[in-house]
């Protein structure tokens, strides 16, 4: 039995992209990012999250942080839902990137949980709830205790939407796929379940989840978008060759910390430079010739 506390349908769904930030020498490069978003949108992409992880926002000044957003959210021009990253270890950063995100014009923001301080989940849910006061759009709580260390607990969760309607999903990069079927059962299927991780999207949609934030889907949008439209038309047997086809993709795209490998790959398709800021640094040459073999197997090359 679904759980009753979000009934209404999921408000985000199908292939988002987790968007890189390009850089030339060391400056945003806007145009870039400009084309990368109308490449998105014409491809099919259903969502767009500009500065999280994988748009390397731990190196970006505020300034940067927010002028990307607003870029995104301008060429976008509401075609697609955009879920700007607001995540930090301080809450009241956080609170002010997310505000600063809502009054823009974003659809939603994308919360990581606290890195480093190892906070208690009491500690999760209050910043979680001061965020989502800030933000006055809905939150979709980043879940990735890999990087952060802390996970977040499926009763915070609960206690999360039981008390603040602007708690509207997660993004889950923990690569359980028996979560969202416990997440149903206790939240609702209108709490958007996304997952964090290419390599389980599609199990993740079989258990019950309802799209995903993906590194991959920079380089591969089209495919990854008609994967998710295959699951959703019920052609189980397309959905799956697509993902067979991908899964090479998505292991190279992890090869190293993560954008070093997606950005080598959007300079090879010409998407934008290569170049990350310290700490991330050019991938090795295996690393390398490992992308370039995923992208010729994926006839992206």
């Amino acid at each position: 039995m679904l759980g009753s506390l979000r009934k209404e349908k999921p408000k985000f769904t199908g292939s988002m992209t987790a968007l890189i930030t390009p850089f030339d020498n060391g400056e945003l490069d806007l145009n870039s990012f400009r084309n990368i978003v109308k490449h998105q949108i014409d491809n099919g992409t259903a969502g767009l999250i500009p500065v999280g992880t994988t748009g390397e926002s731990p190196t970006l000044s505020h300034y940067e942080h927010e002028k990307i957003v607003e870029v995104c959210i301008e060429e976008s021009a509401g075609k697609v839902s955009v879920i700007a990253g607001a995540g930090s270890n301080s809450t009241s950063e956080a609170c002010a990137l997310a505000s600063h995100a809502g009054k823009a014009g974003a659809d939603a923001v994308l919360v990581v949980t606290p890195y480093y301080n190892k906070p208690t989940q009491s500690g999760l849910y209050s910043h979680f709830m001061s965020v989502a006061d800030a933000a006055k759009v809905p939150v979709i709580v980043y879940d990735i205790p890999g990087r952060s260390i802390i996970p977040i607990h499926d009763s915070t969760l609960v206690k999360l939407c039981e008390n603040h309607e602007l708690i509207s999903g997660i993004k889950d990069a923990t690569a359980d796929i028996s979560r969202p079927p416990k997440l149903l059962r206790l939240i609702g299927d209108g709490f958007s379940q996304l997952s964090g991780e290419d390599a389980t999207a599609l199990p993740y949609l079989a258990a019950g989840g309802h799209g995903c934030i993906s590194v991959s889907s920079n380089i591969a949008p089209k495919f990854l978008s008609q994967m998710h439209n295959a699951w959703k038309n019920k052609n189980l047997q397309k959905s799956f060759e697509i993902h067979l086809q991908m899964i090479n993709l998505h292991e190279a795209m992890f090869c190293e910390s993560s954008p070093g490998p997606v950005k080598f790959a959007a300079e090879k398709l010409g998407l934008c430079k290569s170049e990350a800021r310290l700490p991330i640094v050019e991938i090795e040459d295996s690393s390398k010739n490992q992308v370039i073999n995923a992208l010729k197997e994926c006839e992206l090359l």
